[in-house]
């Protein structure tokens, strides 16, 4: 034998501390990388990635039959996943569990184990497939919407990272230990996170704080209490936040006396261990008021979680539940840690902001992606069925050049030099079948032409608008949101140890009433008892002697209020900040709450609890002008308040009214003149245009109320005198705004002149006041319904030198008490 040739020695001298910190860096980031960190794009570590992948391969998907789950942890060990089989199933186990899952992502047949740590069943024994969620995560996958590499044997391909049409990292969250870093991120639910990404799209300026009012914490897949809101707000803003999370309870009284009832636990804490703890608490004397170990028992069953703690007879049962929340795990926190990978290598914190920002990047360019794709397959067919169109209007020379070449390579070169077609296009031609020949499959070839056609034009623009590419994504999140999303699970409470100004304030309903000097206050609603039609009424604030109540206003503490000045300018604060004042109080100077110039009076006053349901403000002014303006134009936190609309030259504000922008609007002139027509006549402007004429008016005549038209309803119409009536809205015909419009009251010198009108329901309560300060409150339905031309009863007892001066309806009137008159 030849001798062998001596291979040189390839040995290096290396430190061995510099080699020890080489292979441990390598070590951590194939751990921080290959296997405990999400990315943040699809939040899918990269063994959750193979098993979703694997079983789409596999064909278990949504509909089909179930596969064995050892089946699929063998297919996903042999192809991408050489970590073993455990791993693999437990992995897999976890995407099954609706305990630890907000929106499971494998359907499971089989016991998958218990939040009560029981351990899923053998592999061998248990089926899985894939949920119609996850679906969503692989959506147009085959799309080139996505990078594939090659596995670890070289043998195939591998997604690196899942097109994920709906945020899967904020609604499932993620929990993983890596190397010198850990991640823990909580679930959230599918609906607020999809609605805050869409927040985004419609406003790239977006900051956090706003879309905190769209995702309100994190929601859990068994439910609890999160208490306070500081730590979500950590979370949300840094990436970090410890969140206090408490079991649902309830004290029942029972055949055996008063007990604790448990139905919802805090996130992944088992019912037993919880139950064992209370047993040996009780033993040991730290916790008593509860019942020996026969009073402690687990009533857990399909319908859902109940833990029953019986309590002695002279236990106090918030003082026990006070201590199991201190001694147990029926309280616990969620330390918040949203590490993810970012560009599929970079461990980052990232805040809610941030997350949310490089998901829709991701979704950016996956649709880009996507319609690239398309666009190519499109233009490639589109090509194929130009050369097919060609040919069936030439058939007979093409029949003729096949006919006569020697063989297929020279009739395709004969058809290329011929009609100037692709090599592809030719290869269309030979392989077409004879029956395209005929009338309609001719047809059929042309129809699709078109369609394609229009398809590439489509495709085109979408590419060169970016604003319809994100147009698509919102789109298709909304369609996912609406499949998918359920109600939130996870209740928010104010935690004693955080004191909010609002959370100490009860959001009740109230009554504002503010005087023609401007003091304004704030009143419980049930201070005002009803009354029947035509009494005395009580006293609702002490006035001075030349001032008279002008403005009063139901709504609730939480609510935003927006006043409208008689000048054009709009202020707006919440309504606790109004200070609350005994019924005949006098209240304060509007002036110390806003910056209300000394020649400026608020003219209107409303709530903005309808913000998300009525689209439009309308403002009518004393002269009969009307302007419209989207609701969120207002929506302004400038204390020194912004433009309304533009006046005219001796022109006030009387009156502002939320609406959708397709209703009917009716305006009423201090003389009981009426007009009624559509809200389509009115355009919508800009937040500082003047408006449009609404209403015209015979001499000495002014507007004096404005409403929205609901179907059903009445008018109701008072007079200063202390007269009124309801008038069926049917009665008052339809009419083009700026006109004089028709009688809606007989008025005379007895009855006085219109004080207020308003559209009103059968089961309303309206309060009506006088210049004296006094206040009733009735039922709509104790005013008489009469028509246009009668002049009213009496409905409030006027004294002498006072008048009726304003009136303010209360919807869906509750059956209260009756006071008494006076």
């Amino acid at each position: 034998m030849p001798d062998q040739p001596q291979l040189e020695p390839n040995i290096s001298n290396v430190e061995l501390d510099e080699e020890v910190k080489r292979a441990y860096l390598a070590s951590a980031i194939g751990v921080i990388v290959g296997r405990a960190l999400p990315d943040v794009r699809d939040g899918l570590k990269p063994v959750h990635r193979r098993i979703l992948w694997g079983m789409s391969e596999l064909g278990a998907r949504p509909g089909t039959a179930y596969k064995k789950s050892a089946r699929v942890t063998g297919h996903v060990m042999g192809q991408y996943h050489p970590h073993g089989n455990q791993a693999i199933y437990d992995a897999l186990a976890r995407l099954a569990q609706d305990f630890a899952m907000r929106m499971p992502l494998i359907d499971g047949k089989g016991n998958f184990g218990s939040m009560d740590g029981d351990r899923p069943a053998a592999e061998r024994y248990t089926e899985c497939r894939l949920a119609p969620l996850a679906m969503q995560m692989i959506d147009s996958i085959d799309e080139s919407t996505v990078d594939f590499i090659p596995n670890y044997s070289n043998e195939t391909e591998e997604p690196v990272v899942m097109p994920s049409r709906f945020p899967n990292l904020l609604v499932n969250g993620s929990t993983g230990i890596a190397v010198g870093m850990a991640t823990n991120i909580p679930p959230h639910n599918l609906g607020e996170v999809v609605d805050a990404v869409v927040k985004m799209i419609d406003e790239p300026d977006v900051d956090v704080e706003e879309l905190m009012k769209l995702v309100k914490g994190p929601d859990f897949p068994g439910g609890g209490i999160i208490m306070g809101r500081n730590g979500i707000r950590d979370a949300f803003l840094t990436g970090r936040g410890s969140i206090k999370i408490r079991a649902k309870t309830a004290v029942e009284e029972g055949k055996r006396g008063t007990r604790i009832v448990v139905t919802e636990l805090p996130y992944m804490v088992s019912g037993d261990k919880v139950l064992e703890k209370t047993a040996m608490l009780v033993d040991t004397k730290v916790i008593t008021g509860v019942k020996a170990r026969d009073g402690i028992r687990n009533e857990t069953n399909r319908e859902g979680v109940r833990l029953v703690i019986e309590l002695t007879a002279d236990a106090i049962p918030q003082v026990v539940l006070s201590n199991l929340f201190k001694h147990t795990e029926l309280q616990t926190s969620f330390g918040v840690n949203a590490v993810s990978l970012v560009d599929g290598v970079h461990p980052r914190t990232l805040g809610l902001h941030a997350m949310l920002g490089h998901y829709l990047d991701h979704q950016v360019e996956v649709v880009t992606r996507r319609t690239k794709h398309r666009l190519k397959k499109a233009e490639e067919r589109a090509h194929v069925l130009e050369g097919l169109l060609i040919a069936v209007n030439h058939i007979d020379e093409v029949i003729a050049i096949i006919r006569g070449a020697d063989s297929a390579d020279a009739a395709r070169g004969a058809l290329i030099e011929r009609f100037t077609l692709s090599e592809i296009q030719a290869n269309a031609i030979l392989d077409m079948q004879l029956r395209r020949l005929a009338a309609l499959e001719r047809q059929k070839i042309q129809d699709e032409f078109d369609e394609l056609q229009r398809t590439i034009a489509e495709l085109k623009a979408l590419l060169a608008d970016p604003k319809k590419l994100l147009a698509l994504i919102k789109s298709e999140l909304l369609e996912i949101r609406a499949k998918f999303a359920n109600p939130r699970r996870t209740a928010i409470e104010s935690d004693a140890g955080e004191i909010d100004l609002e959370d100490l304030i009860a959001d009740e309903d109230v009554v504002l009433t503010m005087t023609r000097t401007g003091y304004i206050k704030r009143v419980k609603a049930n201070v005002y008892k009803t009354q029947r039609r035509g009494g005395r009424g009580v006293k609702a604030a002490q006035t001075k002697q030349d001032d008279i109540i002008e403005h009063l206003l139901t709504t609730s503490n939480h609510a935003w209020l927006l006043f409208f000045s008689n000048r054009g300018k709009v202020y707006r604060i919440k309504a606790h900040e109004v200070p609350e004042k005994d019924r005949t109080a006098r209240g304060v100077s509007i002036r110390q709450l806003l910056p209300v110039a000394a020649d400026e009076t608020i003219a209107a006053i409303i709530d903005t609890r309808d913000y998300e349901t009525l689209r439009y403000l309308t403002i009518a002014t004393r002269d009969g002008i009307i302007k419209k303006t989207e609701f969120g134009a207002y929506d302004s936190t400038r204390r020194d308040g912004i433009i309304a609309l533009r006046l005219r030259e001796g022109d006030e504000v009387v009156a502002v009214r939320a609406s959708t922008g397709s209703q009917d609007l009716i305006m009423v002139s201090r003389k009981g003149q009426a007009i009624c027509f559509t809200e389509d006549e009115v355009r919508p402007m800009g937040r500082t245009a003047g408006g449009v004429i609404g209403m015209k008016f015979r001499s000495d005549d002014q507007l004096q109320a404005f409403d929205v038209v609901r179907p059903a309803s009445d008018l109701l119409l008072v007079t200063d005198a202390g007269y009124g009536k309801r008038v069926a809205l049917d009665k008052f015909p339809r009419k083009h705004r700026a006109g004089l419009g028709v009688k809606a009251m007989n008025m005379t010198s007895k009855k006085g002149f219109i004080a207020g009108a308003a559209v009103v329901d059968i089961d309303d309560e309206v309060f009506l006041i006088n210049s004296g300060g006094v206040v009733i409150r009735t039922r709509v339905k104790e005013i008489r319904s009469m028509h246009r031309d009668a002049g009213g009863v009496k409905v409030m007892a006027v004294e002498s030198g006072q008048e009726l001066v304003a009136m303010a309806v209360v919807a869906d009137a509750e059956d209260d008490d009756e006071a008494p008159a006076g």
